[in-house]
């Protein structure tokens, strides 16, 4: 009996010392780990409806909105909780106004949520209103955001491309992605093991948080009068290409930059790869033509190899070691001075220079000047051009680089290398970005500063170089961008096209290149357009006038006030002369071709047949201009 009894109590204590153990865990549950239980229980409970990233807003140098964002709601389904499928899939489809084949392979995938991508991405509000009035039970709309261009495809190409995720693919959306990415929201859901939804547990909704706003040092002003110009050139010349540039010479900020051909920034997808992925003032790389001049001539003024009241004779063209070297005018420019030189665009005489600075002293202030390398710029796909390499450059290569032929160059390059001519002899590290914001504020937690590179020439050659340059619009070649009170220096270029390794005639990138105000520079620009059609072939008589529209506007938009003093324009110039359409002249015979009383007529080859010609048929040339005729 007491055997029994004792093993009753050993029972009550085995059992009491459990249901302790029990409740004392029951207690640690509940109390002690209650709230992280709770919070895996939750955990396991929600379906996160995703909500894209806000990303950070892109304005101008003045605080303009240049890029935003808007509302565009997507379409996310649970599929578990979907109670009619096939419906719910027609439903949907109509709606979307897409094939239901394309909505039902989303309710087929074994997940808890499923983004209807990209036919239900980023729709209109009014379609998003639709889908919600519908009430179908497991479908969502989340209030996703993409970006918003209240200039449209202006600065497409600097700017960037942003993709259906919301991250940048190209331009400044791409290389600031990290800044400017925000962090992602989320539209929670709780439902059981099955997919159902909990009908006392009400979900929450988790903020998208914005990214740094991005400043630029471009002007948008500015940047749109640039890009109008470009935009007339193509519907008037309907070049090939055409691009644009402008910065601040005193510190290589870019104040505008484009391209032509442009694209639709929402709808990249319809275009090439390589449209959106060439940012020409930094990508292309081109014998610049006549524009170079201006680098070698500072050089040649550095090292004192001429002055600029010396005299020097053009008989219209320069022979180097055999090679007959032709200036742009027939007959030449007679005697001038060599401030006339540059004043008259004048070949020869810069092949004189060129052989007066040597193949060292040349080449060294052409790499000194940033050519054939990278400026720097903060921007994607910057090339480096092509500067002739040391063992294959002999006198032919020296002439020919000295007014700007066998070098190619980048507009980056050439526009930062005239700041340095003319801000003092600074060459300075092109830059597009001011500063990063505080996300709906004025404040800037960083901003950028002028990155001082090297000095090229003294500051004596630069105020020699800026009354050359102004010299250049009042009296020679540039007069069509002569801006009254405004002071502007510049410099033409019409520079043939090479195809492996052979000018092809009629084939020219007419460009320009524009200060101003030269005793005060404010504002450098550069336009080029790439084979225009049906026009005379000279950068001074297509391109300059564009480029004087650019320079007035951003001055006056920078507040520049007209000054007293300055070179007065000569009102004679050799383009004042009349313009004559060219003959068609191919097919026929040397014989046949005979004498034009308006231009002269130039034969090259011994072929019996004309099966080439420069100027094309129908386009116009100066009187006593020439038209060569190539044989066969």
């Amino acid at each position: 009996m007491k055997i029994i009894r004792n093993r009753i109590f050993i029972t009550l204590y085995v059992f009491l010392f459990v249901f302790i153990v029990i409740l004392l865990r029951l207690g640690y549950v509940q109390v002690i780990k209650g709230d992280a239980y709770i919070e895996r229980a939750f955990e396991l409970w929600t379906r996160n409806i995703p909500v894209s990233n806000q990303r950070g807003k892109i304005f101008d140098r003045n605080g303009k909105l240049i890029v935003g964002n808007t509302l565009a709601p997507t379409v996310s389904i649970i599929p578990k909780q979907v109670k009619n499928k096939t419906y719910t899939i027609n439903t949907l489809a109509t709606i979307l106004n897409v094939d239901s084949n394309l909505i039902k392979k989303h309710f087929e995938k074994n997940v808890s949520v499923e983004i209807i991508k990209p036919h239900g991405k980023n729709i209109d509000l009014e379609t998003a209103k639709k889908i919600i009035a519908a009430d179908l039970p497991g479908v969502y709309v989340a209030s996703d955001v993409v970006r918003y261009y209240p200039y449209g495809n202006t600065l497409s190409h600097v700017l960037g491309i942003v993709g259906v995720d919301n991250q940048g693919i190209t331009g400044l959306e791409f290389i600031y992605d990290d800044f400017l990415m925000g962090t992602p929201g989320s539209q929670n859901i709780y439902t059981d093991a099955h997919g159902n939804k909990y009908p006392n547990l009400t979900g929450n909704y988790t903020s998208s948080g914005s990214g740094f706003d991005l400043y630029l040092t471009i002007d948008i002003d500015i940047q749109l009068t640039l890009e109008r110009v470009l935009d007339n050139a193509m519907a008037l010349y309907d070049p090939i290409e055409a691009f644009g540039l402008v910065m601040h010479p005193m510190t290589s900020e870019v104040l505008a930059m484009a391209s032509r051909p442009n694209f639709d920034l929402k709808n990249y997808q319809d275009y090439d790869q390589e449209l959106f992925n060439r940012n020409l003032p930094i990508w292309k790389s081109f014998e610049p033509g006549s524009t170079f001049k201006i680098v070698s001539f500072s050089a040649g003024l550095e090292e004192k190899v001429f002055s600029v009241d010396e005299n020097f004779f053009d008989p219209g063209y320069a022979i180097v070691e055999g090679t007959r070297i032709r200036d742009w005018k027939a007959g030449g420019h007679g005697m001038q001075t060599f401030m006339e030189v540059i004043q008259n665009s004048c070949n020869p005489g810069f092949v004189e220079i060129g052989r007066r600075l040597g193949k060292e002293k040349l080449f060294k202030y052409i790499h000194d000047f940033g050519f054939g390398q990278k400026t720097g710029i903060d921007l994607l796909g910057e090339s480096t051009g092509i500067v002739f390499k040391d063992e294959v450059i002999g006198p032919v290569e020296v002439a020919t680089s000295a007014f700007g032929q066998g070098n190619s160059v980048t507009p980056i390059q050439l526009v930062n290398a005239a700041n340095a001519v003319v801000n003092g002899g600074n060459l300075n590290k092109p830059y597009i970005l001011k500063g990063f914001g505080i996300p709906e504020t004025s404040t800037l937690i960083f901003q950028n500063e002028t990155k001082f590179v090297k000095r090229v020439i003294s500051e004596e050659t630069s105020y020699i170089m800026r009354d050359a340059l102004e010299r250049v619009t009042a009296l020679g070649t540039a007069r069509s961008a002569y801006i009254e009170g405004y002071r502007v220096g510049g410099k033409t270029g019409t520079a043939q096209i090479p195809i492996d390794g052979v000018y092809v005639p009629g084939k020219y990138i007419l460009s320009f290149l524009g200060i101003a105000p030269m005793n005060d520079p404010q504002v450098s620009a550069y336009i080029a357009i790439n084979q225009p059609k049906a026009t005379i072939q000279y950068g001074g008589v297509v391109v300059a006038p564009m480029l004087k529209e650019v320079i007035l506007d951003s001055l006056s938009l920078m507040g520049v006030e007209k000054q007293e003093g300055g070179i007065p324009r000569d009102s004679r110039w050799w383009v004042d002369k009349f313009l004559y359409p060219v003959e068609n002249y191919i097919g026929k015979s040397p014989k046949e071709v005979g004498f034009h009383p308006y231009y002269k007529i130039k034969i090259v080859g011994d072929g019996d047949k004309i099966i080439a010609q420069s100027p094309d048929s129908g386009e116009f040339i100066v009187q006593d201009g020439v038209v060569t005729l190539y044989t066969n």
